[in-house]
């Protein structure tokens, strides 16, 4: 081709060529600011779901430590080299706890070590170096044998080894402490005895002594940290369908989660058995993690708690068992009893047990649930009931009331004029959706009335493939969805009071939902970009909401830009949160209203090499925020937003 024709070609495409669009343009009224964002908006949800209690976040590394599951020995195995003669058995005459009454009896002809082994929970994760407490109690029925306790490694080797001795005829607890000289995370402990003679063995214990605060059978460490570095607004729980049961009798009763840890009752997980594709033979409770102890965590991690009760109604997807309404008033006490014991005088009835389990200061609780997911007829019927004594004993405590388990089906449209009518003070909408339903509703709450009920999204999580499919991922293409979406709870936060992610934790081994915040082993944790995208939320709330306008779109960015932005009343600074949710990168301009002057600041970017990006066990940093500083040389400056990209501004305004 000779030079001629190239250039006539050249200027004749550059002719045919658009011209290069506007910048995006973001303008923030920064001189004005608007309604009051919780400081409480986003917090955490908790349900003992995927091993999130027993198994994780409760410590103990003994699974059926009270050989209390149906199946007494389910966890544990018969340790009987070919050498030892003797019976190891399950029984219940003369239990040293009547609410938990089994025990083994271990028989030996002294021939040999002989006793059992635990495997734990998907293993036993143990750390080189640092110290486990160990615990039994012990009743010798005849001679004087020994007892030799035992770690081993995940490959058989024994990592460290203790005796006991000295054994009553009464029962007594034994404790002694284990220091494992290598780390594995699927470890398993043995319980043998030693010599010729018989001993019952029950509520056998092993735990860290790393634990959050170092407190002596309490949470696992790691686990607690991800929490408080979340900086949470509110915890609820204990969940979640777990508070329903699948059949009344199952359902969770935070009376019995109270005391001695040897007399709270076991009680089957619902999780155990709900899915015939993830079954989970071994989940029960047994409620280590009780109501005082999620209330200790509320202030540890500075949460405000939000417990749920069931209002009289199991599980609707499984049995819908109702309570009859003549016996209603028993579940409304439960509620009455619970506000006491947690902001009660320690001269009330409850909240002197408080004060007996060590804490004389109320727990200054604000809010209670009532009900869980529930809808229908049936469930506006209870809770009228509930909200009727509730509101009139204590008017302080606002209540939280189901909106069902979707964000927009006739059980939705049904439950929501009714709780207006009842003057409902927040309904709790819950959605796990593609996240298209995400993008496209960050809009959502912009119509909806000022003078009703307020909003809690108890339950949101963007489903990569469908709501409880197995091949759903923690990936980025949901973490910035939700995130595009939070930008409109923010906007709207005059209206939408709190928010949180679920299911919270899950231990890679045994879970049974997915997507989940937080991914366990026995020895780690894996924060997801979800978590990241909550978290940021919550580092950057703000105390005032700020009106955000938007202009000079292009098509795409049109369906797929988002912003809100918020005022920090303590450190003066204007927070701006823009999701730039489109394949391309975006030119925008940002403009402050209102102000004089700016002052520098800081500049967080959230993104991710591929929508499909996740972190891992092997890989926990590969979606990460990266903050740096920022000083932009007047209130109107320009941003390049990367595609797929989550941006937060933060910049000290003065007039």
């Amino acid at each position: 081709m000779n030079t001629k024709r190239f250039l006539v070609l050249l200027f004749s495409l550059l002719a045919l060529a658009p011209a290069a669009l506007p910048a995006a343009m973001v303008n923030v009224n920064a001189g004005q600011p608007g309604a009051p964002v919780n400081p409480a908006m986003w917090g955490v949800f908790f349900e003992d779901i995927n091993f999130g209690a027993d198994g994780g976040l409760y410590a103990e590394l003994v699974k059926n430590r009270g050989f209390e599951f149906p199946e007494a020995l389910m966890g544990w195995n018969k340790l009987s080299p070919a050498k030892a003669k003797g019976e190891v058995s399950v029984r219940n005459e003369g239990a040293f706890n009547a609410k938990n009454p089994h025990y083994v009896r271990v028989q030996s002809e002294g021939t040999d070590l002989l006793g059992v082994g635990n495997e734990g929970f998907r293993g036993i994760g143990l750390r080189a170096g640092e110290a486990y407490d160990f615990s039994v109690r012990v009743r010798v029925v005849a001679g004087t044998p020994k007892l030799t306790v035992r770690v081993y490694g995940g490959d058989g080797t024994v990592l460290d080894s203790i005796e006991l001795k000295d054994f009553t005829g009464d029962w007594q607890k034994y404790s002694a402490t284990l220091h494992p000289t290598e780390t594995s995370a699927k470890s398993w402990l043995a319980v043998l005895v030693d010599g010729k003679g018989t001993l019952d063995l029950d509520f056998v214990s092993l735990f860290p002594q790393k634990t959050w605060k170092n407190r002596a059978g309490g949470l696992r460490a790691d686990m607690v940290q991800a929490l408080a570095d979340m900086h949470p607004g509110f915890l609820r729980f204990p969940g979640g369908c777990i508070v329903e049961g699948s059949i009344l009798a199952r359902r969770y009763q935070w009376k019995n989660t109270l005391g001695p840890i040897e007399e709270r009752p076991l009680l089957i997980n619902r999780w155990n058995y709900e899915f015939l594709h993830r079954p989970a033979p071994d989940y029960f409770q047994s409620f280590g993690l009780g109501f005082f102890e999620y209330f200790q965590l509320c202030e540890d991690i500075g949460a405000s708690p939000l417990p749920i009760l069931n209002c009289g109604m199991a599980c609707q997807f499984n049995s819908a068992e109702l309570c009859p309404p003549e016996e209603l008033n028993s579940y409304i006490q439960d509620a009455l009893d619970l506000i006491e014991f947690a902001n009660g005088t320690v001269t009330s009835p409850w909240g002197a047990k408080r004060a007996a389990l060590g804490h004389p200061a109320p727990f200054n609780m604000k809010l209670l649930g009532v009900g869980n997911e529930q809808w229908g007829q049936q469930y506006i019927d209870r809770y009228a009931k509930f909200a009727e004594v509730l509101k009139a004993r204590h008017p302080e405590v606002a209540l939280v009331s189901a909106a069902g388990p979707s964000p927009d089906d006739d059980r939705f449209k049904f439950l929501w004029p009714k709780l207006r009518e009842l003057h409902a003070d927040i309904v709790d909408e819950h959605s796990y959706a593609k996240p298209a339903w995400f993008l496209d509703n960050a809009h959502r709450y912009d119509s909806y009335d000022r003078n009703g009920p307020k909003v809690f999204m108890g339950e949101y999580a963007a489903q990569s493939d469908y709501t409880v499919s197995v091949k759903n991922r923690n990936n980025f293409e949901c973490a910035l969805a939700e995130a595009a979406f939070l930008t409109g709870l923010e906007r709207n936060a005059d209206v939408v009071r709190m928010a949180s992610y679920a299911p919270l934790f899950a231990h890679v081994d045994a879970w049974q939902w997915t997507p989940n915040l937080i991914w366990t082993d026995n020895l780690r944790t894996v924060r997801t970009a979800n978590y990241h995208v909550q978290s940021l939320f919550a580092h950057n709330r703000g105390d005032r909401i700020l009106a955000v306008g938007l202009s000079d779109l292009s098509p795409a960015e049109e369906k797929r830009f988002y912003a809100s932005s918020t005022l920090d009343e303590a450190s003066g600074q204007v927070i701006l949160k823009l999701v730039n949710a489109t394949v391309h990168e975006s030119r925008t301009t940002v403009n402050l209203v209102g102000v004089g002057h700016l002052k520098g600041g800081t500049l967080t970017l959230l993104q991710a090499d591929s929508q499909l990006a996740e972190n891992t066990f092997d890989a926990p940093e590969r979606v990460a925020p990266r903050t740096t500083a920022f000083a932009p040389a007047g209130t109107k400056f320009d941003l390049t937003l990367p595609a797929n990209s989550l941006t937060i501004v933060r910049v000290g305004v003065a007039k």
